[in-house]
């Protein structure tokens, strides 16, 4: 079947499993999911599109308003796909879908009147990545380093975290990626604060740049941090230990492996590191798709790891992190977002080796 055509059957097995009669999706990663890359979203703080499908048994319904259906229909394709547009003007009552859905048992992708929710549901459904959706990952996990390292390599001390910001935003775009996640912090913000919002604090010494770059709705993560001269013993230190952390988690995310488990392995790795309550500060990622994180993973996580899915770990001891996109495949997983040429720390796992990003020194 193409990409498509699995998706849709995975919908309606999903409808049969809940004995539902139509499933409406109006998230933008749903959107993006059910039609293989079509974007639905105008302004980016939104979560919902404007644009929302529906899907039963006997019919797909796309729904939304006359400003928006010649894009989608022209330039994101998806007449071909066969859905039924339903346009309805811009300034009318918007009440298509309680129309369309009227006496039938309905599910979504979130709350919603009278429907069941089943964003959970949804959520593993996004992340079951086909292998278009992985050759796709790929092609934006290479975008997204290619940004950050160019950005990165801009930094230079005096510049306020804003223009910073800057830089990794008009580095992702210029490359067709949206900054969905740009968060900037330098020097002392980096070790008091685990999601950084830019301010204009100016940069001493040290910084630190965070990624959610999306493409197609699939979504890449991906953290690199800087030091104007050589590192105080200290954060070395730290940084060496969250490597550690990092590949212990990378090792463990095999086909198979629960992640509970995977959890258990991860905040066990921060004892011998010396730093045993650090998980406790951060939530340590989970699986990736068409959201930043479709499932942080938590002490009862019981979704078992398959090939072909992705995952983005970002262990942290305040004061450094350590992020990739990563790929889980049948001999080994890929790391999306590596950066040719970035200096390392080289970790061994069970008779394994696998490098992990360093800071970043520069002059």
């Amino acid at each position: 079947m193409t990409e498509f055509d699995t998706k849709q059957a995975r919908i309606l097995a999903l409808l049969a499993r809940y004995h539902l009669d139509a499933l409406f999706l109006r998230r933008v990663s749903s959107f993006a999911w059910a039609t293989c890359g079509a974007d639905s979203h105008i302004n980016t703080a939104d979560s919902h599109g404007v644009a929302s499908l529906l899907v039963t048994p006997t019919g797909r319904y796309l729904v939304t308003n006359n400003i928006e259906a010649a894009r989608l229909e022209r330039e994101e394709e998806l007449g071909g796909q066969g859905w039924e547009f339903c346009v309805a003007p811009w300034h009318a009552s918007q009440d298509t879908i309680a129309d369309l859905t009227h006496g039938l048992r309905l599910g979504a992708d979130g709350p919603y009147p009278g429907a069941t929710d089943l964003s959970g549901e949804l959520a593993r459904l996004r992340a079951a990545l086909t292998p278009e959706e992985g050759n796709r990952f790929r092609e934006l996990g290479r975008s997204c380093a290619e940004a950050i390292d160019t950005a990165i390599h801009a930094v230079r001390p005096g510049q306020a975290e804003y223009q910073i910001a800057g830089l990794l935003a008009q580095a992702a775009e210029s490359r067709g990626v949206q900054a969905t996640v740009n968060l900037v912090a330098t020097d002392e913000r980096i070790f008091n604060f685990r999601h950084p919002l830019p301010t204009a604090k100016k940069l001493e010494r040290y910084a630190m740049m965070v990624l959610c770059g999306r493409r197609r709705g699939l979504v890449c993560s991906v953290t690199r941090l800087v030091h104007f001269g050589p590192w105080p013993d200290e954060l070395r230190r730290k940084a060496e230990a969250v490597a550690q952390v990092d590949a212990v988690i990378i090792h463990a995310t095999r086909p198979g492996a629960s992640l509970g488990a995977i959890f258990q392995r991860a905040t066990a790795a921060y004892v011998p590191a010396g730093f045993p309550d650090e998980w406790r500060l951060h939530h340590q990622g989970g699986l990736a798709g068409y959201e930043p994180r479709e499932v942080v993973v938590t002490p009862d996580s019981n979704h078992t790891v398959s090939v072909g899915q992705a995952f983005a770990w970002n262990p942290s001891i305040a004061g450094t992190k350590s992020e990739d996109t990563i790929l889980v495949g049948e001999n080994g997983n890929e790391v999306l977002t590596a950066i040719s040429g970035w200096p390392t720390v080289t970790v061994k796992v069970r008779g394994q080796t696998l490098e992990r990003p360093a800071i970043l020194e520069s002059t």
